[in-house]
């Protein structure tokens, strides 16, 4: 009588088990796949109505998106809009990745430590009756733990904050994990960006802002116990609407050169 016991034979069971288990788990990723990307693109316009101060729970992310968000693609090493690229099938990230679609950054340039900058970005617009009311910009940068990836919304001067958002990040909850502690994002309303020279003048401190200080308007206190979040979030947004960033494209945008 053979042995049912046997060493060989818990083995196959053992392997045979695995590969079940194995094409189970991988025909429900694939077939979740879809769903999981599809929740990914709503909750990205989501954040988009958010920051732009467009979102009620409940409604119809999709329909608001469609209804109250214009998308542009601004060339990043111009500054100027771009009508070669489509917005709807612009894959962002993967540009930033792609040698062909990006430019590397000097160590003096990557204040915000993201290696490439990609040559074009998208930027998302709410526009009534013909005028630009609220711009919506992509940022992202570094910060302790994690590349922080959000939006920073500005008025139609380009110059003053709306709100900023980030919408994913693994920073430390409680400490860097703040940024998205609506209190702290509060801060950054009506704060400006640039100085009179047009340098980046908004700063993330260390510490409170001196209310009624000629600087206070350009300075948001920073995270307490989260130094180095504090200072990533400072080094994107200098980034950004610095020089390698978004600057030419708002300064052009002020002056009438752009219209949206």
């Amino acid at each position: 009588m053979a042995n049912n016991e046997s060493i060989q034979k818990t083995l196959i069971v053992t392997v045979l088990l695995c590969l079940v288990c194995s094409v189970v788990v991988s025909v429900t990723a694939i077939l979740l796949r879809p769903i999981q990307n599809a929740n990914k693109t709503l909750d990205y316009k989501r954040n988009i109505l958010m920051v732009a101060g467009l979102y009620k729970e409940g409604a119809d992310v999709e329909q608001v998106f469609s209804q109250k968000i214009t998308r542009k693609i601004v060339d990043l090493r111009t500054g100027q809009l771009s009508g070669d690229i489509n917005p709807e099938t612009y894959d962002q990230r993967a540009a930033a990745k792609n040698p062909a679609t990006s430019s590397a950054l000097s160590e003096s340039q990557d204040i915000a430590k993201i290696g490439r900058r990609e040559h074009f970005s998208q930027i998302y617009c709410v526009i009534e009756n013909g005028q630009l009311k609220t711009l919506v910009l992509p940022i992202k940068g570094y910060g302790l733990w994690s590349t922080l990836y959000g939006f920073i919304a500005l008025k139609p001067d380009g110059n003053t904050v709306s709100d900023i958002i980030y919408y994913q990040h693994a920073e430390t909850p409680g400490l860097g994990g703040e940024v998205d502690n609506p209190k702290w994002r509060a801060l950054w309303a009506d704060k400006l960006v640039y100085a009179a020279d047009n340098t980046v003048a908004l700063s993330v401190i260390k510490g409170h802002s001196e209310a009624g200080s000629p600087q206070a308007r350009h300075q948001v206190d920073g995270l307490a116990g989260a130094t180095l979040t504090s200072k990533g979030v400072d080094n994107m947004v200098h980034f950004w609407l610095g020089e390698n960033g978004y600057q030419s494209f708002l300064q052009q945008l002020k002056s009438g050169a752009i219209t949206l």
